[in-house]
């Protein structure tokens, strides 16, 4: 049964999502090219509507994982409006490595970009997090303590201006009960949390001090130290409500709940030893991404692959009754695609009770009401992915300055393309043009359309700029003057 919108966007069980109104850039395949910005090229994101989400804010967040010199364009940071249109577009060369977790958290009372960038391998990564400010400015970086590297999977922000941090350690244990040796290798899950200011580990917690190795699902390899068998993976830290810590370990199905200024586990969700009893539905495998929500609310992306154990991903809303210890399961979020993401993967709530969720190594993000029904889908690429996908509000004020290119118009006048990555108020583009660099009139405006709008100003300069205004018109930055050659 396809949905289909107002806008005539449409998708059916077999099809995911439909094609997104064109965008103003030139596009080659499903690679996005600008005239004002050739050192851009980000992936062309396809988004479809089948009606309004209550509570979903402004733009959608990914961390797009392409290749350079692929016909998938760049990998990078990028926030896009609800149609799939991009507003900014950081790359980065792959030869640095990749960008994960692009979000809007809260520092110093204001709202700020944060991500990881680093090298990663199949099962994690060694790099940095870091924060930036309204201008798109890095303000701060947050790396690991106690000789470790900060990986990929979790960078949380804390209202007590820390940190919360994975990380990754080997340690010499016996492997025998789960098929290795006595002295085998080991990869336990580290949480750190790092005071953003001075750099210092305010705690740390280390799995195998707490979680014995034969609670993993995951089949015995390795073992060695070239190839430490990683029996716990830790792939989300969060705070609960009382203030201590939620960890998700994709490897032996649980979460835990510890202690955040003894690290002693309170209770665990899942697993081998579940202190919940767990209702129908709620069961969950290889999961990631756990936030909690109030008392008794918690989130999971139940990824339920790696190897596949259900038919398809879910994101959950689950409540926990810790009287009776028993965990049911509110509603579960699932696409009409029956996606299956055998890695990575969120689950956002939102205000209205509905849910974004990010499909992880399927290139999916997908909005739902409180109903269940989803109402947003959109795609990368195939071969693209994020780690995770969020929406939020943002009020960008980039430091740069906006950017022009002129063409010859074979009509008469001259075609004007105007860009600003990341400003979010731009509403309107002013050109102008004159006979010297210093003496420009007014000659054509237009509103904002995507990220580069193309302007036909009935004129021939030969010296043009572009200023960039908001909704009440008032003048909100100006592009340098170039000639029309």
């Amino acid at each position: 049964m396809a949905a289909t919108g107002a806008a005539g966007y449409a998708w059916s069980d077999s099809q995911a999502a439909p094609d997104a109104p064109a965008s103003p850039a030139v596009e080659t395949g499903d690679v996005q090219v600008f005239a004002s910005r050739s050192d851009l090229r980000p992936p062309r994101l396809t988004v479809g509507r089948s009606g309004s989400v209550p509570g979903l804010p402004e733009y959608i967040l990914l961390g797009n994982k392409a290749y350079e010199g692929k016909p998938l364009g760049q990998g990078g940071l990028m926030i896009a409006d609800l149609t799939g249109e991009i507003v900014w577009f950081s790359p980065g060369p792959v030869s640095e490595g990749q960008f994960f977790d692009l979000n809007v958290q809260t520092y110093k009372g204001k709202p700020v970009l944060t991500w990881w960038h680093g090298q990663t391998s199949s099962s994690h990564g060694v790099g940095t997090c870091y924060i930036a400010d309204s201008s798109y400015k890095q303000i701060a970086t947050v790396n690991a303590g106690n000789g470790l590297r900060a990986d990929m999977h979790e960078f949380n922000l804390t209202d007590q201006g820390t940190a919360l941090i994975d990380a990754y350690r080997t340690h010499t244990t016996d492997l025998r009960p789960v098929g290795g040796t006595a002295n085998g290798v080991v990869e336990s899950g580290v949480v750190q949390e790092i005071d953003i200011a001075t750099g210092d580990v305010v705690f740390e917690w280390d799995s195998l001090d707490h979680v014995p190795v034969t609670q993993t699902h995951e089949p015995f390899y390795g073992g060695t130290s070239d190839a430490p068998f990683s029996y716990f993976h830790i792939n989300s830290v969060s705070v609960a409500p009382d203030g201590d810590l939620l960890v998700s370990s994709r490897h032996t199905w649980a979460i835990y709940k510890i202690g955040r200024h003894d690290g002693k586990i309170r209770w665990q969700l899942g697993g081998k030893n579940s202190d919940f009893t767990l209702g129908p539905g709620v069961e969950f495998y290889w999961q990631h991404h756990v936030r909690a929500h109030g008392p008794d609310l918690l989130t999971v992306f139940d990824n339920g692959a790696g190897p596949a154990e259900e038919p398809q991903s879910r994101g959950l809303l689950l409540r926990l009754d810790t009287q009776r210890m028993h965990a049911t399961l509110v509603r579960a979020f699932t696409s009409p695609a029956r996606l299956l993401a055998g890695s990575q993967g969120s689950m956002q709530l939102l205000p209205g009770g509905g849910a974004f969720v990010g499909w992880g190594s399927q290139p999916y993000f997908s909005a739902f009401g409180a109903d269940g029904s989803m109402l947003l889908n959109g795609y990368l690429p195939a071969g693209d992915m994020s780690y995770r996908a969020f929406v939020a509000d943002w009020t960008g004020h980039p430091r740069e300055r906006p950017a022009i290119a002129v063409r010859g118009n074979p009509p008469g006048g001259t075609a004007v393309y105007a860009s600003w990555n990341g400003a979010t108020e731009a509403t309107t583009w002013r050109v102008l043009a004159g006979k010297l660099p210093s003496s420009l009139d007014p000659v054509a405006a237009m509103p904002r359309c995507g990220f580069e709008t193309m302007i036909v100003a009935n004129s021939e300069g030969p010296y043009f700029a572009v200023t960039a205004h908001d909704s009440a018109g008032t003048t909100l930055g100006q592009s340098e003057t170039v000639r029309l050659t």
